[in-house]
């Protein structure tokens, strides 16, 4: 996917016409991939842009607190400057306002498209502990299990990071491999084989992630798997809010 420079809206040529091609080029491409059910790393990299321009526009004398942490500190002290310089251009402060206003317009309606067909999806995860949970539900495995009938193994490691004073929960997986279940194959002598063979786990908490779709699976089903795990788990397992 060809990406939006972090600070395309400022840089170059301050031209409204300019700029609204170069925006609605990567929409379009953006678009595209919604049209085909494939939300990542598209809708993220749409929402990061938004969040730049909604920074510039309300946020201007803080950049350096309000900016994404994709910013470097180079990138930063040049918008302060064009908005230092420009603060005696009315023209081009005008043009620049007219780029960011319509952007961010344009770039919340896809959003809103892409957010429809995210929640269409979480809404069809049906999340399930596999077995007995045990106390320390930090590192385990989940099975990732769509329409076809395959199910995928995962690792995950859970970790807690913090941003601006407030606790986030982040997941780490690593393809593990692909079962087909059948009556021998059941979630529970899955369960058991992976203890068996990879014995630095011998008690693991282990998820059923389950949908009826369809859909790109790295694309689509395993982020917002991920994120609807690590909600899951925070919401339900032992100790969750420890």
């Amino acid at each position: 996917m060809k990406s939006l420079s972090q600070t395309w809206f400022a840089d170059g040529y301050i031209d409204f016409e300019l700029k609204k091609y170069t925006l609605l080029a990567y929409l379009q491409e953006i678009n595209g991939c919604f049209n085909q059910n494939k939300l990542y790393p598209q809708l993220a990299d749409l929402i990061f842009h938004y969040n730049n321009l909604v920074a510039f526009r309300e946020n201007k004398k803080y950049l350096q607190e309000q900016f994404p942490k994709r910013l470097t500190g180079v990138q930063i002290q040049q918008l302060q400057v064009l908005y230092e310089s420009m603060i005696e251009d009315d023209s081009m402060m005008s043009e620049l306002q007219a780029i960011i206003n319509y952007s961010a317009h344009k770039m919340k309606t896809t959003i809103s498209s892409g957010t429809e067909i995210y929640e269409f999806v979480e809404d069809k995860l049906n999340i399930e502990p596999i077995g007995l949970v045990p106390l320390d539900h930090s590192e385990g495995y989940f099975f990732l299990c769509e329409g076809k009938g395959n199910t995928r193994v995962y690792q995950y490691r859970l970790s807690i990071f913090e941003k601006h004073d407030e606790k986030y929960r982040s997941i780490k997986t690593d393809f593990i491999d692909t079962w087909q279940r059948t009556m021998a194959n059941s979630y529970q002598n899955i369960k058991a084989a992976l203890i068996r063979n990879r014995g630095f786990m011998p008690n693991p908490a282990v998820y059923a992630v389950e949908t009826p779709l369809s859909l790109p699976i790295e694309e689509t089903l395993l982020p917002i798997a991920k994120r609807s795990l690590v909600r899951y788990i925070t919401q339900n397992a032992p100790n969750a809010g420890c």
